[in-house]
């Protein structure tokens, strides 16, 4: 694929798009966001606050710990976080620089002031409205279809910005991922001059190693990562590469104060999706520049299965990333085209259903089985192995397969979600 080919800046545009840093849960830093953006207009500290989410986002929002709150849980803590000490200019790092007296701050609010959270009725799968009041005045921001979309501002009830509604599946920021297939992303991996996408790839690489490594330490969430490795031979690199996906993953869910750089506006995914890659990359002792190629395949697999499904689901983004990282482990192999696709046919058909029920410590445990799947399915082929289409779900090729995929998560589950919220508030 070269430069005259439009594809070839519509991939680069969609990494740039997807692999950007955020600091705790996407969801609680969504409304953190929404929050600190409301004060922002209100310009003073609001007397009151209400928080409109919708069934998606309390689900992933309820037990997770939001960073540099001094573990507060919640809703009312993102909300409060954004609004006592969050700079929205810095969007998905809203909290990202609080101190003490701030965390103090918090506490003081929350127990002082009225914070109040109501279901949205919008019928859309994302959608939160923060609104805050002071006296006679009053903002609202609303943030629809994904973490950064804000799409109406309000001030003393007048309508200061507002952009077209769209649905879910289609509502990404710029770039149309419809045109994605495994075939081009191979073509792109293997020809784009890294110039273009070296800044992302290093910062996933930085980050995303670090707080996996600091999830190895402490006691983060159940300790998943932990305990794959006490439990399983440290030297086997199929062991370390799940492993530290799920040690970074403990530490986010638990309030870890360092960023992640999300994919499919997920930190767990971006995680999933790079971390395994890193550590094969080191395990057969490959370049910088084939590491910065394989994670361009991991990504990019991980973004192409989750555009049919969409950014929230009952069906766990995980295993999309996942398989992603399959993929690009079969990549730094030497895997071409007939070995990565089928590295992803038989992932999926081996984990796909696992449930999304929120962002919580479990995720970690999601993210090792996505993982040991994605090796599994790539050392299947590796062995002459292979599930064929017909088998349960899975069809004749694998852009059909990740269709079916997308159907699932997308329509079948639908239901499914609906149950999960239920199950989770108690009714």
């Amino acid at each position: 694929m070269d430069k005259n080919d439009k594809r070839y800046f519509s991939y680069i545009s969609i990494l740039r798009e997807e692999l950007v840093p955020a600091m705790g849960c996407t969801e609680p830093i969504a409304i953190a966001y929404a929050a600190a953006m409301a004060r922002k207009v209100l310009d003073k500290l609001p007397e009151r606050v209400q928080i409109e989410a919708s069934d998606n986002i309390i689900k992933n929002v309820k037990s997770v710990v939001v960073p540099n709150t001094g573990n507060l849980k919640g809703i009312k803590a993102a909300a409060v976080a954004g609004i006592v000490a969050g700079d929205a200019d810095k969007v998905l790092e809203v909290i990202s620089d609080v101190d003490d007296d701030a965390r103090r701050a918090m506490a003081d609010y929350l127990s002082t002031k009225e914070v109040t959270v109501v279901a949205s009725k919008s019928g859309l799968i994302f959608d939160l409205i923060v609104s805050v009041y002071h006296g006679k005045n009053s903002a609202s921001v609303q943030i629809s279809h994904y973490h950064t979309n804000i799409v109406r501002i309000t001030k003393d009830e007048e309508v200061v910005y507002h952009t077209q509604p769209c649905d879910d599946v289609s509502a990404e920021n710029n770039t149309d991922r419809s045109l994605m297939n495994v075939k081009d992303i191979l073509d792109f991996a293997v020809s784009v001059e890294l110039s273009e996408v070296e800044d992302l790839l290093q910062r996933q690489i930085d980050c995303n190693s670090a707080i996996a490594e600091k999830g190895l330490h402490g006691n983060w969430g159940a300790n998943v990562g932990a305990v794959l490795l006490r439990a399983w031979d440290t030297n086997d690199i199929k062991v370390r590469a799940k492993a530290m996906a799920a040690a970074g993953s403990d530490a986010r869910m638990s309030g870890c104060e360092l960023p992640v750089v999300i994919v499919s506006g997920s930190g767990n995914q971006g995680l999933a999706a790079s971390v395994p890659v890193i550590e094969y990359a080191k395990e057969l002792k490959v370049d910088r520049e084939t590491l910065y190629r394989a994670l361009i395949v991991s990504n990019l697999v991980t973004i192409h299965q989750k555009t049919g499904i969409g950014r929230l689901s009952a069906y766990c983004g995980a295993i999309s990333a996942g398989v992603g990282a399959g993929a690009g482990i079969a990549w730094l192999h030497g895997g071409g085209f007939k070995e990565v696709a089928h590295t992803i046919v038989n992932a999926l058909a081996i984990v796909s259903g696992i449930v999304c029920d929120g962002a919580k410590p479990s995720c970690a445990g999601k993210i090792a089985t996505a993982v040991e799947a994605g090796i599994l399915g790539f050392h299947m082929y590796k062995n002459g192995q292979q599930f064929y289409g017909g088998d349960g779900i899975i069809q004749k090729g694998v852009e059909n397969t990740i269709q079916s995929i997308g159907r699932l998560g997308r329509i079948g589950m639908k239901e499914t979600d609906k149950e999960i919220i239920r199950i989770m508030l108690g009714e």
